[in-house]
């Protein structure tokens, strides 16, 4: 049977606007490496439950104006999913789903020691590192998740629990989330996936089912 995910992506804050790598907790402890907890950012945010500490503020008032006035626009869904990230959470609340189920699935991609840093800190004091991260999905040098494991992982949820729901279902996930549902509902190489951009309080549907996705336009 047909099923209609619609995601949404948080609204800005100060994480996104400093383009910095930043997540609420190591919860889950993906991508773990060398002992290190893999944790993950506005570059690339990462998992938190509910006893978790936030990094920062989720939203700044121009976020919450804006994702109040998306409000009003989404249509009513019988399933609701938020990534476990403070904005990804604020942002859910501000259009009305606070009842939103979080979804470790969902969250968004590890970026390990380079949590809490921007991407210009990085590029200064790792470039070497920086640049392969850019270049290469499969690179993980921060000790985190790389790319192709976070597409991997969603394409997981997509084509499990989100393949096995009925009538429309709403995500509010981390940009990188949407990003990597794109990448499989269109069945390109994951180096594609850097080509995508994802502003705040995009809304990217997909129809279909598992093994066969339309990304919808418009």
């Amino acid at each position: 049977m047909t099923v209609r995910v619609i995601f949404v992506s948080p609204a800005i804050g100060p994480e996104l606007r400093q383009a910095r790598f930043a997540d609420e907790a190591s919860a889950y402890g993906v991508g773990a490496a060398n002992g290190e907890a893999a944790n993950g950012g506005a570059v690339g945010d990462g998992a938190a439950d509910a006893g978790a500490v936030d990094d920062g503020d989720a939203l700044d008032e121009a976020g919450v104006r804006a994702a109040r006035a998306l409000r009003p626009d989404l249509p009513v869904a019988s399933h609701r999913f938020v990534s476990p990230s403070a904005r990804c959470r604020r942002t859910a609340e501000e259009l009305g789903l606070a009842d939103a189920v979080a979804e470790p699935a969902l969250r968004g991609c590890a970026a390990g020691r380079w949590r809490g840093r921007t991407l210009d800190e990085v590029a200064a004091e790792e470039p070497e590192a920086l640049m392969a991260w850019l270049a290469d999905p499969a690179a993980a040098p921060h000790g985190g998740e790389s790319v192709r494991q976070l597409c991997a992982r969603v394409a997981e949820w997509l084509d499990g629990t989100a393949a096995g729901l009925t009538g429309r279902v709403l995500v509010v996930a981390e940009p990188d989330t949407v990003r990597a549902a794109a990448v499989h509902a269109l069945g390109v190489p994951d180096q594609a996936f850097r080509r995508l951009d994802v502003p705040p309080l995009a809304v990217v549907e997909l129809t279909g089912r598992a093994g066969r996705w339309n990304l919808r336009l418009g």
